[in-house]
This record gives structure tokens, sequence and C-alpha cells, in this order.
């Protein structure tokens, strides 16, 4: 029953992306929904977190302050006439542990103007980050376990 929810809602998006609701183009969404979740059919595995609403909200709300701090940042610096940056990668130590933990670590952390989550170790326990202004990494790395790990070891860890 689950998949065929899922499957519902593919084809409905399948139908809005492609502007047509004839009943062929929904027959071709529902089938193409049908085979992409037969081919993931393993990796949907029921996996349960416990989320706190309001410490989700505290870390969406994070979210959208480190954006406009972050997007006012690197205005700031484009517009300067001289650019004096020093772009580089760090490595930063995780302790989130679960992969969905790490993914919107990872993803957080792409979304915001002037960083972008590079690569993780094989052992998930680093997390390599490219930074716009990489002049003081610790900084960065601070800013970052105090604000989005926190958060997310706040609103979803066991």
């Amino acid at each position: 029953m689950k998949f065929l929810a899922i499957n519902l809602i593919f084809t409905l998006v399948w139908a809005a992306i492609s502007a047509s609701l004839t009943p062929a183009n929904l027959l071709l969404g529902f089938a193409v929904g049908a085979l992409s979740l037969w081919l993931i059919r393993r990796e949907l595995r029921p996996v349960t977190y416990p989320v706190r609403p309001l410490r989700l909200l505290l870390l969406t709300l994070l979210f959208f302050k480190e954006l406009a701090v972050s997007a006012t940042k690197v205005a700031i610096l484009v517009l300067r006439s001289k650019m004096a940056l020093k772009p580089g990668i760090f490595a930063y130590p995780l302790t989130v542990k679960s992969d969905f933990e790490i993914t919107l670590l990872a993803n957080l952390i792409t979304l915001t103007p002037g960083t972008l989550s590079v690569d993780v170790s094989d052992d998930r326990k680093t997390l390599y980050v490219h930074a716009l202004d990489c002049a003081d990494p610790g900084a960065l790395r601070q800013d970052i376990a105090r604000g989005f790990e926190r958060r997310i070891r706040e609103a979803f860890e066991r």
C-alpha cells in the first residue's frame, strides 16, 4: 500500500512536470514511477528517527538565518573592489553518526552560500568542506559544530 501511495505521488509529479493529464501520460508516469520504486526497493527499508518538532523548527530557523547571513557575506565579498579571498578545503570531524544526519548536515552546508560539502571519509567520521574564504578553518569548524550539527543532534538523535 505504501508503494502504491508513493507511486501515485510520483504520477502526479510526472503529470505536473509534463503539463499533461491525458490518460496515456498518466499511465506512462505510473509505469516510470513503478519502475523507479522497483529499482530502489532495497533502499526503501523503514527507518524511524525520533523527531522533536520544536527542535526541528529551531534547525529550520537556524538554516534560514545562516542562509541570509552567508548570502550577505558572499555579496559583500563579491562587490568589493579587491577580493581578498582564501578559498580552501578543510576537514570537519563529524559527531553525528547516522547516514541521514550526515546527509542532512552536508546538504545544509552545501545550501549555504560560500560553502560546499565535497566528500565524506570512508569511515564516516570526517566531512570535507570547501569554503569560499577559508582563512580561519577553526572558526568555520566551530560555526558548523555550534550551529547545524548541534541542532541536528537535538532534533534527531536517539
